[in-house]
């Protein structure tokens, strides 16, 4: 029997998607309080029936079907918000049950509502809880389909946490189809995004399916690592239907290991927590291990005990690949028995599923829808890629305007400058030319009045010279009258 693997399953869009036991009471007291606002009533009923998702999940929907008769009172908006919580809890509810059909039925009445309000988010929990029913159906093309909806959705988000989760489930795809190094790194990737966001329960969940991976790849050290990681988680989370799970994943290596006593103690263990939380899926693989275990024990009857009652309960839940590997190990044990009939119509009944899941035009459909998620992925990258050129180009393209229109600016503002001091120089010019004129005309009059003054300056000069040759001829000098009395003194 296969390792149970950890599917991540999406919970509700408020405030906390799962609320501890310990504040179950502070949402009681809050729901009880008809002072509050319906909304925040709504909510509190809401968070209290996810806390019971994992051990009692048809409280769970008793409450969720609550939460939808008192959403009817809300605006129309908030009512269809509440009730598209409440349905998906219920479709939560169901699939944890195994009652898989009820289950992907609310998940489509969840996603009409949300695609109706247009929330991104709630419509990739509602594509990755489709794809998780649609995985234990193993129906696998539909269910890798889907998880790469909501792995698209989140990318476009930027949610790491649940890109990591939809890695963990896409991972599991490729788990159940044997194609382990493709499950590994699925799981490694998830395992880094869900470290990034601290979330423990993905976490433990990684530990867990990576724990598978080194299973089928008989690396028992490597796997008894991981599982022990994973149980330590669960456990410090009180979460049930992890530790479940650890245990039986443990009971599983152990068994190849041959230590059939743990084997057997740990098998245990993880169906009595099963029945407690009323978890028919993980039940029907705990009868399928310790059928396998009684087969390798020489049990024959025991294990046949036990397989019988994996088939009903697969059956019931419509567990096909659960269904398939009981047929398996009825064959065997009763091969072993010499019940040759009885071996071989299971046996036929084990190939009849096994060509159903695994046939070649599943592989191919598995591989196409991949390969196309991977174009479209491509395609968008290469879109936002041209975008941001396109946009880095009308960047460029005005800052290159901006500055033509600034060199433009400043040649116009020197122009306006030269223009300025040019009219400045030319008014300037215009003061001097006047005043050169002016200058001129004054330099003439004072030339001619200086030659008019020379003139009568002149005629002045001429008129005194003129007038001393007179006054020369009349009067007799001094030095005639003296020699005339030296002449009289002498006679």
């Amino acid at each position: 029997m296969k390792k149970l693997p950890c599917l991540l399953t999406c919970f509700l869009l408020l405030g906390s998607c799962f609320c501890p036991a310990q504040n179950t009471d502070s949402l009681w007291k809050i729901y009880n309080d008809k002072t509050q606002v319906d909304t925040n009533r709504i909510n509190a009923l809401q968070d209290i029936a996810m806390s019971f998702v994992s051990n009692k999940p048809d409280t769970t929907i008793i409450l969720s079907q609550e939460a939808i008769k008192l959403a009817a009172t809300l605006p129309n908006k908030d009512a269809k918000k509440c009730k598209a919580n409440a349905l998906n809890a219920i479709g939560i509810s169901y699939s944890y049950m195994g009652n898989y059909s009820k289950a992907l039925e609310y998940y489509v009445k969840t996603l009409d509502i949300y695609i109706e309000l247009d929330n991104k988010s709630g419509i990739a929990f509602c594509y990755n809880n489709m794809g998780v029913v649609y995985q234990y159906q193993a129906d696998y093309p539909k269910a890798l389909e889907n998880y790469l909806k909501a792995l698209k959705i989140r990318e476009d988000m930027r949610d790491k946490l649940n890109e990591g989760n939809c890695y963990t489930n896409i991972g599991l795809v490729y788990w159940y189809q044997s194609n382990y190094p493709k499950a590994l790194e699925c799981h490694l990737k998830a395992l880094k995004l869900l470290q990034e966001t601290n979330d423990k329960r993905g976490i433990a969940n990684c530990y867990s399916n990576i724990g598978a991976v080194y299973e089928n790849q008989a690396n028992y050290p490597k796997t008894l690592e991981y599982d022990l990681k994973a149980l330590k988680i669960y456990q410090t989370l009180g979460n049930k239907r992890g530790m479940a799970t650890s245990l039986g994943n443990l009971g599983n290596v152990y068994k190849n290991l041959s230590d059939y006593h743990k084997a057997l103690d740990h098998y245990v263990q993880a169906l009595q927590i099963r029945k407690v939380i009323d978890d028919k899926e993980g039940e029907g693989i705990c009868y399928g291990n310790m059928g396998e275990l009684y087969i390798r024990l020489a049990n024959y009857k025991l294990a046949i005990q036990y397989c019988d009652s994996e088939l009903v309960l697969c059956k019931t839940i419509g567990d096909i690949d659960g269904e398939r590997e009981a047929y398996e190990n009825l064959a065997k044990a009763c091969s072993k028995l010499n019940k040759y009939k009885e071996a071989y119509e299971y046996h036929v009944k084990f190939k009849t599923l096994t060509d159903s899941i695994f046939n070649a035009d599943n592989s191919k459909q598995l591989g196409d829808i991949k390969t196309k998620f991977e174009v479209e992925k491509k395609e968008t990258e290469l879109k936002i890629k041209s975008e941001a050129e396109r946009e880095k180009l009308k960047a460029i393209a005005h800052e290159e305007n901006k500055r033509q229109q600034v060199v433009i600016a400043a040649v116009a503002g020197v122009l306006v400058l030269v223009v300025i001091f040019s009219l400045f120089l030319y008014k300037r010019f215009r003061i001097t030319e006047r005043q050169k004129h002016i200058i001129e005309k004054q330099k003439q009059k004072v030339d001619e009045a200086y030659d008019l003054l020379h003139e009568k300056n002149k005629e002045v000069m001429d008129s005194i010279r003129y007038a001393k040759r007179i006054q020369s001829a009349l009067i007799t000098s001094e030095k005639s009258i003296e020699n005339s009395m030296k002449r009289l003194m002498k006679n």
